[in-house]
């Protein structure tokens, strides 16, 4: 043990909403933005540092008028006294918003600006320095190219808040950040230990793929299971797991379609997926510091995959570079009637991505990306992304045909044909065997420890 810590924790049950708060939601950085971040700060030889705010919700201050019962141990000779709350109090529903909003006014006062591409990353630039600033809650990642600006920045922010500084980024959000000659490895190899272990899979074989390609899901076979909230309470961890595991994207995505009634087949699958985590544990992403920064995509979409619903199921790469640092898996909202119905709803939504991304990067001081080559396997997709008239099969499809077609005229993507054989994107839209599984593997950039040289805890 470390230290021993005792909090005052409110009753923050007891709010009513309208009266004791208004709004509870609070910002905080995507995950998709901080592998960006540490992408382009590894590719450009910055240095990333990370720091922790000591008791961070006691910081916020509070707009509403707030009483509080005496905590125990405290008497008064009032009868019925309580305490009227100056400050935010751990347990509070508006804690976490409150502490965001002084933390970002602390930070615009300082010369920083929100990025309008995600409200929790901040910028600083002046003239050649640039600094940027991420934060999850009271966790903060810094980096730029300015040491002195950061180091003042530290400084101002303990003299505010008192920080920890926890100097080289090591873990962040339960991301195990390893350092190497070549780059960076992100991986959750201790969390995934400990979701083996809480799982009792020390006893149970391995397997090469996360999901058998040979089993057929359905809602309403099987005998249900006597505690759902196992397979729930699984499902969300697997699903915290997909941030450094693109390999399991596609499995969480289909078995997060059973949380409301699941079953014995859906639960004997999602342990498949821990026999498959079983077999290397450490596979995280790695971030090459290779100085290139062009952008390529791949997308997918498995046509009705859904025997339920028939609906399609999309899927996505992006790379920076070399470095795999977006991807998704998502079953479509609406039935597609044909396969290059299917695929072309899955263009749209890389393209949204890329389009996202290009401004987020340019923020981030990286340009002239585009156009951005986009890898499709289906033909007839890219042609009604490319041809100007609408035939009477696409009418339906008008939104999206119009979305892409604007983009590809504006330069932001170059689309080109890739055998299905070569379509990286495949692992994020259907079960594949296990060579085909390993093969993509190879592919993206996945490694574990034990494969990097002068790998440094």
């Amino acid at each position: 043990m470390e230290r021993l810590k005792a909090r005052l924790v409110v009753k923050g049950f007891t709010q009513k909403e309208g009266i004791d708060y208004v709004e509870t939601f609070s910002p905080v950085v995507k995950f998709t933005t901080i592998r960006v971040l540490i992408t382009i700060a590894v590719k450009k030889g910055w240095h990333l540092h990370q720091l922790d705010v000591n008791n961070a919700f006691l910081h916020g201050d509070l707009h509403e008028e707030i009483y509080m019962q005496l905590p125990p141990g405290i008497s008064s000779d009032l009868p019925r006294a309580v305490c009227k709350l100056q400050k935010s109090l751990y347990g509070l529903k508006q804690a976490s918003r409150q502490w965001y909003e002084k933390l970002s006014m602390v930070l615009l006062q300082s010369g920083f600006t929100h990025s309008e591409n995600d409200y929790s990353l901040f910028c600083k630039k002046e003239g050649k320095s640039v600094v940027f600033l991420a934060v999850y809650v009271d966790d903060i990642l810094l980096t730029g190219n300015d040491e002195a600006e950061i180091c003042s920045l530290k400084g101002f922010l303990d003299s505010t808040f008192k920080i920890k500084d926890l100097g080289q980024v090591h873990l962040f959000l339960g991301i195990e950040v390893l350092h190497t000659e070549h780059g960076l490895l992100l991986t959750q190899r201790k969390f995934t230990n400990e979701l083996l272990q809480e799982f009792n899979c020390s006893s149970l074989n391995t397997v090469v793929c996360p999901l058998d390609y040979t089993v057929k899901l359905h809602p309403d076979e099987g005998e249900k299971l006597q505690e759902p909230t196992i397979y729930r309470r699984l499902i969300g961890k697997l699903n915290f797991l997909t941030h450094t595991r693109p390999d399991i994207a596609f499995a969480v995505q289909h078995l997060s379609q059973f949380p409301q009634s699941p079953r014995q087949p859906h639960m004997k699958a999602a342990i498949h997926v821990l026999q498959y985590l079983k077999n290397e544990p450490a596979l995280g992403i790695f971030l090459s510091n290779s100085p290139t920064f062009d952008l390529l995509a791949y997308c997918d979409a498995d046509w009705a995959a859904c025997s339920h619903t028939r609906k399609s199921v999309s899927g996505f790469l992006i790379f920076l570079g070399n470095t795999l640092i977006s991807w998704k898996s998502k079953k479509q909202v609406t039935v597609s009637l044909s396969s290059a119905e299917a695929e072309y709803r899955s263009l749209r939504r890389v393209t949204a991505e890329l389009a996202w991304l290009s401004r987020l990067l340019a923020e981030l001081t990286i340009t002239s990306i585009t156009p951005i080559s986009v890898k499709c396997d289906n033909l007839a997709a890219i042609h009604i992304a490319k041809n100007p008239v609408f035939h009477e099969r696409t009418k339906h499809i008008e939104l999206d045909c119009r979305f892409v077609r604007q983009k590809l005229m504006e330069g932001l993507l170059s689309l080109s044909f890739t055998p299905t054989q070569h379509q990286l994107a495949d692992i994020c839209t259907k079960p594949l065997t296990g060579a085909q599984h390993r093969f993509i593997l190879t592919k993206l950039g996945v490694e574990t420890p034990s494969n990097l040289q002068g790998v440094l805890t």
